[in-house]
């Protein structure tokens, strides 16, 4: 019996599932440790470990036949085709690796559409309606960009904290909720322990906090998500800008799929954006768009 793997890398955690004859005989969600795609051979050598044990566990139940990968941080065409490349020749099979972005729209049962992925960081994707290329915007990392992301409205959150305290104003209910968050006393150390103490590793959990402040009247806090509602929504907008095809945004990611008050800012943006776009929220989870490429990319070669 031949089998499709499809593998989906998150910042946080990632989960891979194996199909054979339409049903799941594997699904297994570890956390992401160790997972870079700085170097193309040392990420295609730590997806391999997790390939040859899923070999392993499936013996001579079932044979792979073809792997699909979303991979976080693998950004562009040209990044993608050299950890394709890789993995194909470690593994001893066809090996096709996206962004995780791009795992969003099939997962929602869609040929075409713009993924956005709203989790430990964020990134928006899509493909050109002539040529078929792939297009991206966002994306950039923790301390740059990933507006929208977990780690982005922690690190805004500290922001919009810090200046109002330049601009002597009295602090909101934001202010206390770092600073206990952290475990540190005033702003001085707040500032010193996000930036050095682990860095952007420790902000992104720390997220529901500026939620939790917004739904308790900080006016801080529900600036910080309304304002990366609206950087994700443009991020869409440079997309179709540059050609992107479909109608449909389909989010995921942990940030996104369980806050409404960012849902909602994203689609007012949206609206004034690009009112022909509709945010729909994935639910099912992006594994199920790997495993459908890899099922794609296997009746590819059959044909």
């Amino acid at each position: 019996m031949t089998a499709v793997l499809g593998i989906d890398v998150g910042g946080t955690k990632t989960q891979l599932r194996v199909e054979a004859a339409g049903a799941i005989i594997l699904d297994h969600t570890f956390p992401s440790h160790g997972w870079s795609t700085h170097a193309p051979g040392e990420a295609a050598r730590w997806l391999h470990v997790k390939i040859a044990d899923v070999v392993r566990e499936l013996g001579h139940a079932a044979a792979l036949a073809q792997v699909a990968v979303g991979a976080q941080g693998c950004e562009s065409e040209r990044q993608a085709k050299e950890l394709s490349a890789e993995l194909t020749s470690l593994a001893g099979l066809p090996c096709l690796v996206v962004n995780d972005a791009e795992l969003v729209v099939p997962a929602a049962g869609l040929q075409s559409g713009i993924g956005m992925i709203a989790g430990t960081g964020s990134v928006v994707v899509g493909r050109h309606a002539q040529t078929g290329a792939g297009l991206s915007a966002g994306g950039w990392g923790w301390v740059l960009g990933d507006e929208g992301s977990a780690s982005a409205l922690v690190r805004d959150a500290a922001r919009a904290v810090l200046t109002a305290a330049d601009r002597g104003l009295a602090p909101d209910l934001l202010a206390p909720a770092l600073l206990d968050a952290f475990g540190v006393s005033d702003l001085g150390q707040l500032a010193m322990v996000m930036s050095w103490d682990g860095g952007v590793e420790t902000w992104a959990p720390h997220a529901p906090l500026v939620f939790e402040a917004a739904a308790s009247g900080s006016a801080l806090a529900s600036g910080v998500i309304t304002a990366g509602g609206s950087a994700l929504a443009r991020l869409v907008d440079n997309l179709v800008a540059r050609g992107a095809s479909g109608e449909m945004v389909v989010a995921a990611g942990g940030v996104i799929t369980s806050q409404e008050t960012l849902q909602a800012a994203v689609r007012s943006e949206l609206a004034h954006l690009q009112p022909r776009f509709e945010l729909v929220i994935l639910d099912q989870p992006p594994v199920v768009g790997a495993v459908k490429l890899a099922r794609d990319a296997r009746q590819d070669v059959a044909k």
